[in-house]
């Protein structure tokens, strides 16, 4: 076990207690930038990993060595660390969340995490009277949801108390920067991206309520920018119109969120459809292992997101339109994909610790006021949301 040097204050000086983020997980996903952001915070940080030198190592190569704990992962060694007011944040796979949040919530801690909220997870939440349940938190869930609560709060402004004709969408996707034949960069494990092909896709398109049990049968071309994409539905898109706060006069004519690829992705994986098609568990897990030795992930490569979140309302005698882009591209210090999934998480972390968020569950930031809050953060750390809005009256005057 490898442990910092800490005090019994915050960075800060002043005499609030020391509390400690527990980070579970030594993935892709877990950023220098998220860490650093507890650190400079006042937070104290043991990174836990399926060893401690596997936590060591991973601390080195965000350049945080020395300056966080790490521990092997186990959950007698994390029970017996926890103390009250501190924040266990699981990057573990979602299956392991409720353990995690039941061992939060046993000693007065809090939990976090950037996974889509489940049923179980739900219900935990729910009775948690001390623990504050921060989910959603990162890119996509995360940063989409900011977006589109950006979007609705200008669309309601405009729109006023109008009946209106509402069309959303949502799609996000981690690229490589440079464009190889198989038109991705793995940025989580391989399996899990193939799995993720398998769970159907609900939404709404052109007033009819469609359900994909083969989302990438539904890709079409989406272009941004000049640039063309593809894009398909994932998940169930319809609970996220009442937690993005569409008003009831709201007649809501599409509404999807998915995910993008650059252009010529479906071609490039047809052999991977049809291997999840097949439904044959040992054949998905062998091709995943395949895919990993060919499409290893080296040091230099580059990695690229994009998120395109959209809002368009008309009314009888006007219309509206809202679209937040973020494209960015990973550099040496961090890839673009553990920046957008740690920092955002991390301020929520910090939400925590300042108390800012009552006990129970919360999806990111879950009102307009919060959501601006955490977007003026995020801009202020260099990711920028590129924003533009039209209205128009029925007369086709720019307003």
């Amino acid at each position: 076990m490898s442990e910092p040097s800490i005090s019994g204050t915050s960075n800060s000086g002043t005499s609030k207690p020391l509390r400690t983020v527990h980070w579970i997980g030594t993935g892709l996903s877990t950023g220098r930038s998220g860490l650093e952001l507890l650190l400079e915070h006042g937070a104290r940080v043991v990174l836990w990993g399926r060893t401690a030198a596997k936590a060591e190592q991973c601390l080195a190569a965000r350049g945080l060595a020395g300056r966080a704990g790490a521990r092997a992962f186990d959950t007698e060694a994390l029970a017996a660390a926890l103390a009250p007011g501190d924040v266990l944040v699981s990057m573990l796979p979602a299956a392991r969340h409720p353990e995690l949040l039941r061992l939060a919530t046993a000693h007065d801690a809090h939990f976090a995490c950037s996974s889509y909220v489940s049923p179980e997870l739900a219900e935990l939440a729910a009775s948690a009277s001390r623990t504050v349940v921060l989910t959603e938190a990162g890119l996509d869930p995360g940063i989409d949801h900011l977006m589109a609560h950006r979007l609705v709060e200008l669309g309601r402004a405009a729109a006023g108390e109008a009946v209106s004709t509402a069309d959303f969408t949502s799609y996000c996707g981690g690229l490589p920067a440079e464009l190889n034949e198989f038109r991705y960069r793995f940025s989580w494990a391989p399996l899990g991206v193939l799995n993720a092909l398998r769970s159907p896709a609900r939404y709404l398109h052109d007033w009819r309520l469609r359900t994909a049990s083969r989302p990438w049968e539904e890709t079409t071309e989406h272009p941004l920018g000049g640039e063309k994409f593809e894009v398909y539905p994932n998940r169930d898109s319809l609970p996220f119109a009442e937690q993005y706060g569409f008003p009831a006069h709201w007649r809501k004519r599409s509404f999807v969120r998915g995910t993008l690829r650059p252009a010529g992705w479906r071609a490039a994986w047809s052999e991977v459809f049809a291997t999840v098609e097949s439904g044959d568990e040992g054949r998905i897990a062998a091709l995943a292992g395949e895919l990993a030795e060919r499409h290893p992930m080296r040091a230099t490569d580059r990695d690229r997101v994009v998120l395109a979140v959209a809002l368009e309302l008309s009314w009888a005698d006007g219309a509206w339109s809202g679209s937040c882009l973020l494209d960015l591209r990973g550099d040496e210090r961090e890839s673009a994909m553990a920046l957008l999934v740690s920092l955002p998480l991390a301020y929520g972390i910090t939400r925590i610790l300042d108390g800012a968020l009552a006990p129970g569950l919360h999806r990111a930031a879950e009102s307009p006021r919060e959501a601006e809050r955490w977007l003026d953060f995020l801009a202020s750390r260099g990711i920028a949301t590129e924003l533009r809005t039209t209205e128009t009256t029925t007369r086709g005057a720019l307003l």
